[in-house]
């Protein structure tokens, strides 16, 4: 299986001299869904940051799909490469939500034919489409939290990076999101301080601390693994604390 993102050595620090990865490889297989684990601090959204181009590796490399991550291919790699924010107001801004949605494939030079069929097929199959002329001031948290992932899904990349997807819902939205994450074909990375979530939607966990990748595994492994969780500032998921 060819790997949708390969990250060889990659070193990054910000200009105060933190130095937020060191040396992290890590290989990523088309269709895998991976959690990124790790405290306050640790890198992971450092290291996300860097698969849609924004930020660019100091040092090492990263290809997306086998094209080398480049300030030249930066454009290109965003069409691969769809991110979902922790704040879903960093990605509505429109004055309703179908012009949120309708604004990517715009930009991607969609016929606006193909524009209409794809935003009117994620919305209905997001269950949003009698909110289409809702501006998103006026909808809840869970509303927003799926028209954010609308805007990502509309464009179909075959990367989808989802940072902290469950820190503003309810118990009901969140299984809606667990169903939704599992029927996704694309490959998927999931940052997320909420390990039962992680253990719902991941085949795979990568474990960080300290700007480097130290564990790497199965994710009933990883997160059955008390004493790795503890010793990088993490806990065992509820669903397996006494």
């Amino acid at each position: 299986m060819s790997e949708s993102v390969k990250i060889e050595q990659l070193g990054f620090s910000y200009p105060d001299g933190t130095v937020a990865l060191d040396n992290v490889s890590v290989e990523i297989n088309q269709s895998e869904k991976v959690g990124i684990v790790g405290a306050n601090g640790a890198g992971k959204s450092t290291l996300v940051n860097h698969l849609n181009g924004y930020f660019l590796a100091q040092k090492g490399s990263i290809h997306i799909n086998g094209i080398p991550l480049s300030k030249k291919t930066q454009e290109d790699i965003r069409r691969h490469v769809g991110v979902v924010f922790q704040n879903p107001d960093d990605q509505l801004f429109m004055t309703r939500l179908y012009d949120d949605i309708v604004f990517g494939p715009k930009n991607l030079g969609m016929s606006p034919e193909e524009t209409d069929k794809a935003v009117e097929t994620v919305l209905h199959d997001l269950n949003l489409w009698e909110l289409r002329n809702k501006p998103s001031m006026h909808m809840s948290q869970g509303q927003k939290r799926f028209a954010a992932f609308a805007t990502v899904l509309v464009m179909q990349p075959s990367i989808i990076v989802v940072d902290e997807p469950t820190s503003d819902l309810d118990p009901r939205n969140r299984r809606k999101l667990i169903r939704l994450m599992n029927s996704l074909k694309s490959t998927c990375i999931t940052v997320s301080h909420d390990l039962d979530f992680i253990w719902d939607t991941c085949g795979r966990v990568l474990v960080m601390s300290a700007g480097k990748v130290v564990a790497d595994g199965k994710t009933k492994e990883i997160l059955r693994d008390k004493s790795l969780l503890e010793g990088n500032c993490l806990e065992l998921p509820i669903r397996l604390q006494p």
